[in-house]
């Protein structure tokens, strides 16, 4: 089977979010399932690498101007995955990938065009031909929609949705710079309300549909979670599969974790002690073992539950409890952890931006993570909490609620709960859900059985990687091509 990642950001080399790791992961691990696997992503400044071999140049036409790009290859490091770097400058060498200053770029539209128009010209070129064509998230939507209305490629296609808030939306007036007849801008495939949407066009255009959780799958099937696409995926219900992200171990594990003060592992969790106090000199609150720290690493905006956050951080940190906290995104969120930071100097800690190392020195050093999400498609954070043994505290709501077990007497007799959650989004419910954590804190023989079931789960990527392969099987058959991939 041949199978080529379209990607706009990818772990390592550019990351903004949860997607990127899924784009750096489940590759490798289909790689090491015999998948034939390449992956396409645009050469952004940030992309910094000294082995980047030129393959060539491409030139598109992006509306009315003729745009030429380049190519060069390189590997996922540490791998010998190859990645297909596109670039173009004007597009691509900026501060950020998608925007700066918490606004989106405005160019946008051009930008992606750009990337799957010269992805599909580019492919068009090789001997290698993937069966299946797997793309991520609106940046990538337009690939299915140029290789149906175009013929661009027999392959079939798989489109993924991370995050069906983030749409791709731009004006009217922008369409002719995808080249695309104006006959695609229409109720059932780009047009949306009047503007071009991105995204419908891949849930309209690809073969099959996937998102990064069964609940989520079934969340965005309705009006509270659709975000004005419930009908179309409704309409494409019998083609659309939740898989819930994996984790690379490789990374995110406490026995091997290099950016951590200690190492240790489920039989062993003495080490974690030493990371807590590691974590809290690093944000310098009072460095005491017996209190209870709670962690958040997250983008700063609405979806994370930070508004619930809000109005109960002052009366959880007056129980006795700590908080650290590592995310960039709203300016008022921003605002408002800083205050909090200065007004509970002892007890809270903040960093606002991108440190991956501290990250996980939260997951090593916090006892409870904190994800009190309005929705979460997949999440990962509370995936990487459990094996380190920091006990998730979540809503019951897309990946959360299918990967974490609350703590109720029946399931700890079970020996399956991992965590704590609540469902109504409401204040009190959080505050609520927090006090039982910080209670259970006190018993120490139940929490490190938490801690303990957390850490031996198994939520890798091969489990999902062999599903990610039968949904290609089933793209393959939907696309009518001769042959299912695994057979060619």
């Amino acid at each position: 089977m041949r199978v080529l990642f379209c990607a706009p950001e990818v772990v390592p080399l550019a990351k903004t979010g949860g997607l990127a790791d899924v784009a750096g992961a489940l590759p490798v691990a289909l790689a090491e399932r015999g998948v034939d696997v390449r992956v396409a992503m645009p050469r952004y400044r940030t992309v910094s690498l000294t082995k980047a071999n030129p393959l060539g140049s491409v030139a598109v036409a992006i509306g009315a101007d003729a745009v030429e790009g380049t190519l060069s290859e390189t590997r996922l490091p540490g791998t010998d995955v190859p990645v297909w770097l596109i670039d173009q400058p004007r597009y691509f060498d900026r501060e950020g990938l998608y925007g700066e200053g918490g606004k989106d770029y405005p160019d946008n539209l051009s930008r992606f065009t750009f990337f799957s128009r010269a992805l599909l010209e580019w492919l068009g070129r090789q001997r290698w031909q993937p069966d299946v064509i797997h793309c991520h998230d609106w940046q990538t939507a337009l690939v299915p929609v140029m290789m149906r209305a175009e013929g661009s490629s027999r392959a079939a296609t798989v489109f993924t949705i991370h995050n069906l808030a983030y749409q791709g939306l731009f004006p009217r007036e922008q369409f002719p710079i995808t080249g695309l007849p104006w006959s695609l801008f229409t109720m059932r495939s780009l047009e949306f309300w009047g503007q071009v949407n991105l995204l419908k066009g891949g849930l309209y255009f690809a073969d099959v549909l996937t998102t990064v959780s069964e609940t989520y799958a079934r969340e965005i099937q309705t009006e509270e979670f659709g975000a004005g696409l419930d009908g179309v995926l409704r309409d494409r219900r019998d083609d659309l599969f939740g898989i819930l992200n994996g984790v690379d171990y490789s990374a995110w594990d406490p026995s091997v974790d290099t950016l951590i003060a200690a190492r240790y592992t489920a039989d062993d969790i003495s080490g974690k002690r030493a990371c807590k106090a590691d974590l809290q000199r690093a944000f310098g609150i009072r460095e005491d073992p017996q209190v209870p720290l709670i962690g958040m690493v997250t983008r700063l905006v609405d979806q994370k539950g930070l508004d619930l956050v809000a109005q109960v951080i002052d009366e959880l940190l007056d129980v006795g409890a700590q908080f650290v906290l590592l995310g960039t995104g709203d300016p008022r969120y921003h605002r408002l952890f800083e205050e909090l930071q200065a007004r509970r100097r002892q007890h809270v800690g903040v960093r606002l931006g991108f440190d991956n190392r501290l990250a996980h020195q939260i997951e090593a050093g916090a006892d409870m993570f904190l994800m009190p999400s309005r929705y979460e498609p997949s999440g990962l954070n509370q995936l990487y909490s459990l094996r380190y043994g920091t006990i998730p505290i979540v809503r019951k709501t897309g990946g959360l609620a299918d990967s974490i077990v609350d703590a109720t007497q029946d399931a700890l007799a079970r020996g399956t709960a991992n965590g704590f959650v609540f469902e109504a989004y409401e204040p009190q419910a959080l505050l609520q859900t927090i006090h039982r954590a910080v209670r259970t804190f006190k018993d120490r023989r139940t929490w490190q059985a938490l801690q303990q079931t957390g850490m031996r789960a198994d939520f890798s990527w091969a489990r999902s990687a062999d599903r990610y392969v039968e949904v290609y099987d089933r793209a393959a058959a939907r696309a009518g091509l001769a042959a299912s991939p695994r057979g060619r």
